[in-house]
């Protein structure tokens, strides 16, 4: 009876009890099982949050459609476009006069004019089909200008911000007024002659200038107004190379100043070297002569 008494359930957990594993390891359990209730809770908890967040969101939110004031987070910049509507039937006939372009176009750009060559600081552009044709704006801006000028007909001038402005000539008839705001692409006039590009029928003259300078248009057509920024960049390397030319001109000026006053102390010099010996030469020889007439008298009193 009391062997089997001594294998009874009683004495397995006994055993069990003894193990050295059992402790630590009835801890972990229940430290997971802790740690799993606290996560649960901690989960359930920031979801009911986020549900009554969004419920209230949703209730008192009303996005109010074309709201007045609002501005466009990114501003995207217009693309310089040529001065007509379709660009694939134009045809630039003079170029924009620039010193290091080819021989060639570089006489494409010289207008003749009362027998004598002028460099164009623009373009002179067709259209194909040879007829008149609407101009329009390259560019949104402001009306700056409107005028008759005697050799280049009716000019435009479209001011842009930023000191860049777009100057259209050559144009027979005028749509637009000084201070109107223009849209890129409204029409500006239309094409027609002039008599200073008399030789290229009938055509509008254009014009790009930043900051006062005329650029060549072609290199910009297709470009964002703020590639004309790298014009700016190499006016001011140009007039830093410039201070640095003038500069060093002055200083060899300065130089050469100070070589030519030491020649001409050292010729001032010479002179007065030169002048003192005549003096001294006459001088002796007239000491010699003296002496010798002495020696005459001598020998005629003897």
């Amino acid at each position: 009876m009391s062997e089997e008494f001594k294998g009874g359930p009683k004495n397995k957990w006994s055993r069990i009890y003894r193990k050295k594993w059992f402790f630590p390891a009835l801890y972990l359990t229940i430290a997971a099982v802790l740690l799993s209730v606290v996560v649960w809770y901690q989960n359930l908890d920031n979801q009911i949050t986020d549900t009554t967040e969004t419920e209230n969101l949703g209730e008192e939110y009303s996005p109010i459609p074309n709201e007045e004031g609002a501005e466009p987070v990114i501003e995207q910049q217009e693309l310089i476009q040529m001065p007509l509507e379709n660009s694939d039937q134009a045809e630039i006939v003079t170029k924009f006069f620039d010193y290091s372009a080819e021989q060639e176009d570089r006489e494409n750009a010289l207008v003749l004019y009362n027998n004598r060559f002028y460099q164009s600081t623009g373009v002179d552009i067709t259209s194909a089909d040879a007829e008149t044709f609407d101009v329009v704006a390259a560019l949104s801006g402001t009306v700056e200008e409107v005028k008759e000028d005697p050799l280049l007909g009716n000019v435009v001038i479209l001011l842009h911000g930023e000191d860049v402005k777009t100057y259209y000539a050559s144009l027979e008839e005028v749509s637009v007024s000084a201070g109107a705001e223009v849209k890129q692409g409204e029409k500006l006039g239309t094409a027609g002659k002039n008599i200073f590009g008399k030789d290229n029928g009938t055509h509008v003259h254009f014009e790009i200038r930043k900051d006062g300078k005329e650029v060549n248009p072609e290199s910009f057509f297709n470009q964002p107004v703020s590639s004309l920024e790298s014009i700016t960049e190499e006016a001011k390397e140009d007039a830093a190379v410039n201070e640095e030319d003038a500069t060093v001109e002055e200083e060899d000026s300065t130089v050469n100043e100070e070589e030519q006053a030491d020649e001409s102390d050292q010729v001032t010099d010479t002179d007065g070297e030169v002048e003192e010996n005549p003096e001294d030469t006459p001088s002796d020889e007239a000491d010699d002569s003296e002496e010798g007439t002495d020696e005459q008298l001598e020998t005629e009193n003897e």
